[in-house]
């Protein structure tokens, strides 16, 4: 079962995968025009809008955005990012960047048809996303899609929005702080209650607070590492652009297979870390208040830029400036292929652990405090993002009744994932299984998703330049009005 799961995980998260959501992020980005970076300052603009009091929805589009933050930043941009470092090399971040770039197009337009072809429940509740937009735009043949859709993201739900996130915080509470596992169980347990039970305006409320404190207060301990080690930033970027392109340590030649090292590592992870693509986050911004499919859309946009571009870069300039990644735990040219076949490096930490001691080479003492907290709340905010994501593709099947049920369910599924570490020993193995599983599910939900988008692009593409068309003529309407006398 271990070897087949494994399989399946390297197939969906393999190299036609990245291709596929690659390719149909840069034939996005190449029918909107680049407007995913020439409108960036306009959709910062956008952001802080006050909603019109007519606009139909439920929470603000700042709200929405933060939900589906919420879900987005989170263990991967500590944990995932040093993965992909000490696995791919530096090189693998500017793959990330790359990723970030076309993602913000898949994005955009996730958002445009989240809002475009939303429904209002019997209980008035705006609803949308992938399993909507299928149904709705591509017709009634295609409804078998979104029930695909639905019933992966109710399943990668309870994976990776509960167990797994309450596993991981309850680990590091317990390693930092020596905080029993049960104890974590029942404060993350009460915690969720608290917040999901009042439904998407009560997330969408704690999310628009904690968000922003703990992007800031990250990114801020990440700036003070930097800035403390500003001498080696040249350096760190040097590594980051050599190793893109292949070019080994001492940058003497090219190796094809550090270059396809670093891509895979960084695509993968730069894919997993701001969802792009996987269909999730448009399921919170068809929530938004927003009139305009477009002007959600741009919002939507902003998410990848947050997740990737600035949390992610931050993490990484953390260990490439901090010194811990020394020259021995850099894959070359002779280990490349190995790592490719096997899927991990030997030797040296990965993951949360080379996050940590790069903190504390900076920061003794201060930095596992950073990691643990950041940990801790990045996790805490995914459980309740996911947790409407989740509720949203179980009302898809099974109508607004399941609603309760399945927030009840929720609850116990974080509890016992906290509670897992208790029977560390007899279930570690199962616990490394289920994670695998919840990734594979969780990729798994972006094949409808990129279907859907690629089918309904032309609708994308003619809202977008409607839109904007309409915004330049009321741009030149204004500047032929004299000035007042």
């Amino acid at each position: 079962m271990e070897n087949l799961i494994h399989s399946l995980n390297g197939l969906v998260w393999g190299i036609p995968m990245l291709t596929l959501l690659l390719g149909t992020g840069l034939y996005l980005t190449i029918g909107l025009r680049f407007l995913s970076v020439t409108r960036l300052p306009y959709a910062f603009k956008q952001l802080f809008k006050k909603p019109d009091s007519n606009d139909e929805g439920d929470v603000t589009p700042f709200g929405a955005l933060m939900t589906a933050l919420s879900s987005t930043i989170g263990t991967g941009n500590i944990a995932g990012v040093a993965a992909a470092i000490a696995i791919g090399g530096p090189g693998a971040v500017f793959w990330m960047w790359m990723t970030a770039i076309v993602g913000t197009a898949t994005k955009y337009s996730e958002g445009v048809l989240a809002v475009k072809f939303r429904e209002i429940d019997a209980e008035g509740r705006h609803v949308g996303g992938p399993m909507y937009y299928i149904k709705n735009g591509m017709g009634s043949k295609w409804i078998w899609l979104g029930g695909v859709f639905a019933t992966l993201g109710v399943l990668a739900s309870w994976g990776t929005g509960a167990s797994i996130q309450s596993n991981s915080i309850a680990d590091a509470l317990n390693s930092t702080y020596g905080i029993t596992p049960i104890i974590s169980a029942v404060a993350l347990s009460v915690g969720a209650a608290a917040v999901i039970l009042g439904g998407i305006q009560r997330i969408a409320s704690v999310a628009s607070k904690l968000v922003p404190i703990m992007a800031l207060s990250y990114l801020a301990g990440g700036l003070l590492v930097v800035a403390l080690n500003i001498e080696a930033v040249p350096a760190a970027f040097g590594q980051i652009f050599r190793g893109a392109f292949g070019f080994d340590s001492a940058g003497t030649g090219i190796s094809i297979g550090l270059l396809m090292l670093a891509m895979q590592k960084g695509v993968a992870r730069g894919i997993f870390s701001n969802e792009a693509g996987q269909g999730s986050a448009p399921i919170a911004h068809a929530a938004a208040k927003n009139h305009d499919p477009v002007d959600q859309g741009i919002i939507a946009m902003l998410g990848t830029i947050i997740d990737t571009l600035i949390v992610c870069s931050i993490t990484a300039l953390v260990i490439l400036t901090s010194g811990v990644l020394g020259v021995d735990c850099m894959p070359t040219a002779a280990t490349a292929h190995d790592i490719l076949a096997n899927g991990q490096a030997a030797g040296c930490d990965t993951g949360a652990p080379l996050t940590v001691a790069a903190f504390d080479a900076s920061l003794p003492g201060i930095g596992q405090h950073i990691v643990a907290i950041g940990l801790t709340v990045f996790g805490f905010t995914t459980i309740l993002g996911w947790s409407y994501y989740g509720e949203r593709c179980c009302e898809y099947l099974f109508g607004e009744k399941s609603i309760l049920p399945f927030r009840i369910s929720w609850i116990i599924v974080v509890f016992f994932g906290a509670a897992a570490l208790m029977f560390e020993g007899e279930v570690k193995n199962l616990v490394n299984l289920f994670w695998l599983v919840a990734d594979t599910l969780t990729g798994m939900m972006a094949a409808p998703n990129l279907v859907a988008l690629v089918v309904l692009s032309p609708i994308v593409f003619k809202l977008t330049k409607d839109y904007f068309a309409a915004k330049k003529n009321a741009a030149d309407e204004d500047s032929a009005i004299p000035p007042a006398e």
